[in-house]
């Protein structure tokens, strides 16, 4: 497979947001009436919406207020611009890939202004996906839903056979095997089954990426 084009999840793969988003859902959730741990949260929640979250939790007996939502969003935005950090090796990836002459874009889940929030922080790699970065949320079709990523390769002119997609997610490598695309799973921590389960290719540090794409 020639690879031209990389298409990457934002949270938890672009930037650490992760940590932060769960602190916080945690809180509010154990604040309504039910108590989760950061694992589960993760297993139940990781690569949704926060309104698929807020349906979910609901109902597990949660008693969310109707404007929590809304709520948290803007919450969590406030938290998230008190630091995130790039993930290791972002950068160096997307030297390379501009190196090589393979695009990339981004399909997040989250709101175009949650990516505002996060990779706001690190202007340098916010202008290099100027113009790429892409919502489910915003557009209406989040993940698993493939269109997320179809969109995403016609927006930087690539058929979704020559595209990869690095996910952490059950969903979001759901959505790249529905698109026709290739899955990297990023699994850091280890084994990760559910991402495996979809089909993702699991790599546990971002240096590993341009020898999975042909580059070495």
């Amino acid at each position: 497979m020639n690879v031209q084009a990389v298409l990457f999840d934002c949270d938890g793969v672009l930037v650490d947001s992760e940590p932060a988003t769960f602190d916080l859902l945690g809180e509010d959730l154990a604040a309504h009436g039910l108590a989760m741990s950061h694992d589960e949260m993760e297993r139940m929640f990781i690569g949704g919406t926060i309104e698929g979250v807020a349906h979910q939790a609901r109902e597990m007996g949660a008693t969310l207020p109707a404007d929590w939502v809304e709520s948290y969003y803007i919450r969590l935005y406030t938290r998230l611009r008190e630091g995130v950090a790039l993930m290791p090796g972002i950068a160096e990836l997307l030297d390379r890939l501009d190196g090589a002459g393979i695009a990339y874009a981004v399909g997040s889940n989250g709101r175009m202004a949650k990516m505002e929030a996060t990779l706001g922080q690190h202007p340098d790699i916010k202008a290099r996906l100027e113009g790429r970065l892409f919502s489910g949320q915003d557009m209406g079709c989040p993940k698993p839903d493939p269109d997320l990523y179809l969109h995403a390769a016609r927006a930087v002119g690539v058929d979704p056979g020559y595209c990869v997609v690095i996910e952490d997610s059950a969903t979001g490598a759901r959505a790249a095997k529905a698109a026709g695309m290739r899955c990297l799973g990023y699994a850091p921590q280890g084994p990760n089954p559910r991402l495996a389960a979809e089909g993702a290719e699991l790599f546990t540090d971002m240096a590993q990426v341009p020898g999975l794409i042909g580059l070495e």
